[in-house]
């Protein structure tokens, strides 16, 4: 059925009525003015008659079509009105209809949650009573605004719920306007952002926070810097003492007062050491830790290492070897920091190690890297300790570690003075059958593009 709009079907409607009206009309003029006693007259009009009733059976017909269209029209109005109203009663955000001064005329079930009054007791209700004492007069400038401005969006504002503490909403506000442009109603849109805020703050605070712990580190790293300075001066004053009275003095002293003097040389060049991690670290954190490079042979440096380090190693009956890929191996780098990598290892490894051997190799990669690897027998690490071993004032299983002493700086500053001149550190261990720490470096540095810690 081809649907026509409604003014033109009344229209047709409208001109098959004055059609059979006029037929009508006529018929009856002409049986006012005839006599029927002439029988083809009497057919004539009966047709005219008949043809009258055909043409009322076709405006039947249309108007019952129209009467259809109406109806199916009005069902998918009251349909649409429905399914309106149940997106308005059912939104998750408070929905009003209110007048250009905020009173109430509409309001769906979030809305009537959030005010905490029934949905149907908020009709006629002025919006503005809802608003704190202090910040009416905003509110009611807000809505003289809205007649020149037509929208507010998200306009934070304090509400007041019937018998509820308040609450901060988010307020979006849109104008309803007649035919003529005249402003005739109001469409809100309130949300709760009351946990929104409070996460805002709390973020605010945590990020307050965060400052300070940068201040605290920052004046934690230069006091550390200073104190570790400070007690180097009488430290070195105590070593050099020390020394001087072994070297010279050995003859003077009985047995036990020589180990005593011994004593004090070890502890005071190990308390140094631990003096020095902690200046290294507190100097890597505040990122003052500047490369000096130069041309050197890796190969020769690796050899004169573990051959200082053998003495540590005989003591505990280790035997330390070395394999080197070639016998010389020339390297772009920082000659001390590289050596303090290679001590760190091997001296973790001679300390968590009790029998066997340690082996160091160094290997040449593709892409101008090469390797230095330290592999012992020691006491290994659990695969759960693997995650942190590398994390600063940790050591694995610190319950055994203790008897093993250190300040746990060690591998940290390893793995920071290998990503410092632009290399990586890794480990791979089993509790109980050893570990094996692999540092993977450039063997040209270029301080452009080092790794920054």
């Amino acid at each position: 059925m081809n649907e026509t709009k409604p003014s033109s079907d009344r229209g047709k409607i409208a001109k098959y009525l004055d059609t059979v009206d006029q037929r009508a009309a006529d018929l009856y003029k002409n049986i006012g003015d005839k006599s029927l006693d002439q029988p083809k007259l009497a057919l004539s009009y009966l047709a005219a008659l008949a043809n009258a009733l055909e043409e009322l059976r076709v405006v039947e017909e249309e108007i019952c079509r129209h009467n259809e269209v109406l109806q199916q029209a009005r069902q998918e109005l009251e349909n649409e009105r429905h399914r309106y109203q149940e997106l308005f009663d059912f939104a998750p955000d408070g929905y009003l209809v209110t007048d250009i001064h905020g009173k109430i005329h509409d309001a769906n079930r979030a809305a009537a949650e959030l005010l905490n009054v029934p949905q149907k007791y908020l009709s006629s209700k002025v919006l503005t009573n809802f608003v704190p004492e202090e910040q009416r007069r905003v509110f009611r400038s807000l809505l003289l605004q809205l007649r020149s401005i037509d929208r507010i969006q998200e306009w934070e504002i304090s509400l007041l719920a019937r018998s509820k503490p308040r609450f901060e909403a988010a307020i979006t506000v849109v104008t309803v306007k007649d035919s003529k442009g005249k402003v005739i109603a109001l469409r809100w849109l309130i949300r709760d952002i009351t946990a929104r805020k409070q996460m805002e703050a709390q973020l605010h605070q945590i990020q307050l926070q965060n400052l300070e712990l940068i201040e605290a580190d920052r004046v934690k790293a230069q006091f550390i810097a200073t104190m570790s300075h400070e007690l180097r001066t009488p430290l070195n004053a105590i070593l050099g003492f020390s020394s001087l009275l072994l070297r010279h003095v050995q003859r003077r002293f009985e047995p036990q007062q020589f180990t005593m003097i011994e004593r004090i040389f070890e502890n005071g060049r190990h308390l140094l050491s631990l003096i020095d991690d902690v200046l290294d670290f507190s100097k890597l954190r505040s990122h003052q830790l500047e490369l000096q490079l130069e041309t050197f042979d890796l190969a020769n440096l690796v050899v004169t290492t573990v051959e200082e380090l053998k003495p540590l190693g005989a003591k505990k009956n280790l035997d330390l070897q070395v394999h080197l890929v070639q016998d010389h191996i020339l390297v772009v780098n920082d000659r001390n920091r590289v050596r303090q990598i290679i001590v760190n290892l091997l001296s973790n490894a001679i300390k968590f190690t009790d029998e066997g051997q340690i082996l160091i190799e160094v290997d040449l990669m593709p892409r101008a890297h090469l390797t230095i690897t330290v592999r012992d027998t020691g006491i290994g690490i659990a695969e759960a300790d693997l995650t942190f071993i590398f994390q600063e004032f940790r050591q694995a299983n610190q319950t055994m570690t203790r008897s093993h002493g250190g300040t746990g700086l060690g591998l940290a500053i390893t793995k920071a003075l290998t990503e410092l001149i632009g290399g990586n550190i890794s480990v791979e261990s089993e509790l109980g059958q050893g570990s094996t720490f692999i540092v993977e470096l450039p063997c040209q540095v270029q301080l452009s593009t080092r790794k920054k810690l």
